[in-house]
Order: structure tokens, then C-alpha cells, then sequence
């Protein structure tokens, strides 16, 4: 008898890696059945917001197979209380290749359905039964696990939020600021970094990661309201959003002109929300800024507020020593008892009431846009229910069209009020409490990650790097 050894492996085109290989004899045939296997592109530590591809390989052809996600994360529903366990799953089929590839591959069923390369980062939830975390676990860490019949496999996946070798420093005569840069001996371009309603150092959070692609960042608090218990995290910047000097920004100008590691000559000012009426205004009034990102921004100047101050009777900004035209909302005091209702809070009414009302005074807090030289990016949300961003992005690109001024535009039909952000991060608890933010999970993730590719790419071309 001739002993004749077949490979199915070779012959049915089966990936080698993990096989196990049982002979059979008189005949021996070596059969190879592959052990499924996780996948991660480009590896296992990836830079949060570039592309991450999750894949199963090596499974049985027309399998299920299950994925389970695990991450501590900082909810911003929970940023007080401290780190929660996160948890995402989903059921795929593998197809005629044995491979499961969430760029292709449908959800079946599970935290999210369907199509998404990232559905397995964002769609996380609270996990049942996990308490929040006591100490400080490390949140970069997102440990991905393979049910499949017969073989279990797991991945450890680290998104860093910034290059190991960032330099961050506080802002001395800055109080709260930080700045991070990349080391080197050349010359930086620089961006401030705004932050919303807010209020505090949360916006410091994002100097590290936007400086490690490349800009000197300082990312500047411009006021610290009180918590709940009247105590207020950075006690020497004004406790109310009330007629704020647009100059502020020429302070964090003085600042990095100062710096060796910074080319004052090419400044953008990046803000979000409240942050970005500041940046939109610092390009009408400050002759120094070199770009605008405004994200989710307003295309008017509303009232200030805060503790002291009364509803309807100061701007938000001032210039030159005079408070700017601004508009007042509507109904704010009422829309905010619903918290006391348990009903949900929908901010944006009171700003379209104040819009609808006094039409004349918008027509005066209307922010001159077209008297902005520097290239602008635009970035709204039709869904936005803090204030109708989707809507005032529209006015604002139009307007600067009009005048063939240099502008992007992102505006999305879906989406809400918090996109900043790199769309790997879960998004399940924007709209949970009573205070409604706008936006499905899945609309919101994959506006945050356009929104934080173009930006990246908006500031490169504005800011002349690619001269560097």
C-alpha cells in the first residue's frame, strides 16, 4: 500500500497559522483545522483616532463567532465619579474564507448591528454587576475576547492617547493652562485649544494628543464655574461666562510667542461649543490668528451667565472694553426646572425662541464671519440639542462662501452636540440623563472620527506643515 500524505490546509486555501494537524492512517491524510484567532491592524498599540481593524481569522466558514470588548472608561456622564468597567459584544458569521472582518462583516446582533469598523469601541455599556473602579486602572487598554466553537482567543489592544515622548507643561500666568509639544529643535506651529460651557481643565485633557501630530498646543481654560457644592476648580479665572474679553486670546498669543519651541507666526485657535464663538470672534478681531476651527459653534452672541449674573442683561463677550451685541435666550429658567420635572432638558429651544422673538437683535449679535481672513473650518449638527450648531455652522459656511473666503465645512444630519472626539470612545451614554445632548451612538461615533481626521488635516494645510 502507498502511503499518501494530502494537505487540506494547502489544498482549501486555509491560513497555516494556529493549525492543529491530525494523520490518519493506513492512508494518512493530515488535516488541518485551524484555531480562530483575533487579528488587530495595524497592532496591538495604535495612536487613538487612526484606524483600527479588528479581524477573526481562521475560523470554520459559516460560523458564528462572538466578540466581547472590555475597557475602563470615563464616561462624561460619570467624569465625577470615577472610571466605570465598559463592555461591548457582537455575533458575526465568518465567511466562505473563515475570516470575520469588521470592516465588511455585519453585527448580527448584540450592542450594535450591522457595518461599522469601530461599532465594537463605541457601542459599549455600563458592565452589569462591575463596580466603578476604586483606583486608577489603565483606560488606554481595551482587552478583546473570541467565543467561537470550540476555541477561545484573546487580544490586548492599547490605544495610546498621545505619544510616549510629549512634553506637557503647565502655563505659567496661565491659570489652569497646559502645553504639550513634541521634542525637536524646529520650530512649531501653535494651537489653542478652547473648550465649552464647561468650564475647568477638562480641555486639557486633549493638549497631549492633538500636540503629538505635530503642533505646540495650549490648551486654555478661560473660566471655572462652581459645582454643586460651590466649589470651583481653578478659583483665579471668572466664575461666569459674562462679557469675557476677546483679548484673553492675545494673552495665550503673548505666551507662545515666548516659547522657543513655537512659531508664533502660524497660530490657529480651535474651540468647541462656547469655545468656538470665542474662536470665530478671535478671527474677526485679532489680526495674529492664522485659522479657526469652530466646532459646533454659534453664529451669534447670546447672553452671559453664571453666578450674580442676570439672565437677558450682559453679553457673553466684549471687546475693547465693550460688551458685544448679543441676543438673549428664551425660557432658559424653565427649560432647566425640568431637571427638578424629570423631564428631559433641551437647551436648544431656548436659544431657537431667543432667535424667533427678537430677530432684530440677532440680526446685530450676528458675528461678522466674512471679516475673517484666515482659512475657517466649520463643524455642525442637525440633531445638536444643546443649541442648534447644525443650523448656525449652515449660516456661517454660507456667508463666508459668499465671499469666497476659505472654508470647510462639516456638517452632519444625524449627529449631536458632543463630536470632539476620535470615534473609538464610547458614545451609548451622550442622551441617558435628562440633559440631552443630540445624536444617535452610532451617528455620533462616526462623525467624531471624520470630524477628527479633517481637522487634523484642516490645521496642516492652514498652518503650512507640510512646508516644514
Amino acid at each position: 500500500m502507498i502511503n499518501v500524505r494530502y494537505s487540506l490546509c494547502s489544498l482549501l486555501g486555509i491560513r497555516r497559522l494556529g493549525r492543529l494537524c491530525i494523520a490518519l492512517t493506513p492512508v494518512v491524510a493530515t488535516v488541518c483545522i485551524a484555531s480562530p484567532t483575533i487579528r488587530v491592524e495595524p497592532g496591538l498599540q495604535v495612536l487613538e483616532g487612526d484606524p483600527v481593524h479588528v479581524l477573526v481569522i481562521d475560523a470554520v466558514p459559516g460560523s458564528e463567532v462572538t466578540l466581547i470588548a472590555e475597557r475602563w472608561f470615563s464616561a462624561l456622564s460619570a467624569n465625577r465619579q470615577g472610571p466605570r468597567l465598559m463592555r461591548s459584544e457582537a455575533v458575526y458569521v465568518a465567511d466562505k474564507n473563515g475570516s470575520v472582518d469588521l470592516r465588511t462583516a455585519p453585527a448580527l446582533r448584540g450592542t450594535y448591528q450591522g457595518i461599522d469598523p469601530r461599532g465594537l469601541f463605541w457601542s459599549m455599556v455600563p458592565s452589569a454587576g462591575v463596580e466603578r473602579a476604586a483606583d486608577a486602572p489603565d483606560m488606554s487598554e481595551i482587552r478583546i475576547r473570541l467565543h467561537a466553537p470550540g476555541t477561545e482567543d484573546e487580544k490586548r489592544l492599547q490605544l495610546l492617547p498621545s505619544l510616549p515622548n510629549v512634553r506637557t507643561l503647565s502655563a505659567e500666568g496661565l491659570p489652569g493652562a497646559v502645553f504639550a509639544v513634541l521634542p525637536g529643535e524646529r520650530k512649531r506651529p501653535a494651537v489653542i485649544l478652547l473648550g465649552g460651557s464647561e468650564g475647568g481643565a477638562l480641555i486639557t485633557l486633549d493638549a497631549a494628543p492633538l500636540a503629538s501630530r505635530g503642533f505646540a498646543v495650549l490648551a486654555l481654560p478661560v473660566f471655572s464655574p462652581p459645582d454643586r457644592n460651590g466649589k470651583r476648580e481653578i478659583p483665579e479665572l471668572p466664575a461666569a461666562w459674562s462679557e469675557m474679553p476677546v483679548e484673553t486670546l492675545n494673552k495665550a498669543r503673548d505666551w507662545l510667542a515666548k516659547r522657543s519651541e513655537v512659531d508664533a507666526t502660524r497660530i490657529a485657535v480651535h474651540g468647541t461649543s462656547m469655545g468656538a464663538l470665542l474662536a470665530l470672534l478671535g478671527g474677526v478681531h485679532l489680526p495674529w490668528v492664522s485659522a479657526v476651527v469652530a466646532n459646533v459653534p454659534s453664529d451669534l452672541v447670546w447672553d452671559g451667565w453664571g453666578p450674580g449674573i442676570e439672565l437677558g442683561q450682559k453679553s457673553t463677550f466684549s471687546f475693547a472694553g465693550k460688551p458685544l451685541p448679543f441676543i438673549p435666550l428664551v425660557g432658559y429658567e424653565d427649560e432647566i426646572r425640568g431637571f427638578e420635572r424629570k423631564e428631559p432638558v433641551i437647551l436648544r429651544r431656548t436659544f431657537e425662541r431667543g432667535r424667533s422673538v427678537r430677530p432684530d437683535l440677532a440680526a446685530k449679535a450676528r458675528v461678522p464671519v466674512e471679516r475673517i481672513r484666515a482659512p475657517v473650518m466649520v463643524i455642525g449638527a442637525y440633531d445638536d440639542q444643546m443649541w442648534p450648531s447644525g443650523h448656525m455652522a449652515q449660516n456661517i459656511v454660507e456667508r463666508r462662501l459668499e465671499m469666497a473666503l476659505d472654508t470647510e465645512a462639516l456638517i452632519f444630519q444625524d449627529a449631536g452636540h458632543l463630536l470632539y472626539d476620535t470615534g473609538y470612545s464610547p458614545t451609548t451614554g451622550y442622551n441617558a440623563g435628562l440633559r440631552k445632548t443630540g445624536g444617535s451612538p452610532q451617528a455620533n461615533a462616526k462623525a467624531q472620527a471624520e470630524v477628527w481626521s479633517r481637522t487634523i488635516r484642516f490645521l496642516k494645510r492652514a498652518l503650512a506643515v507640510g512646508s516644514d
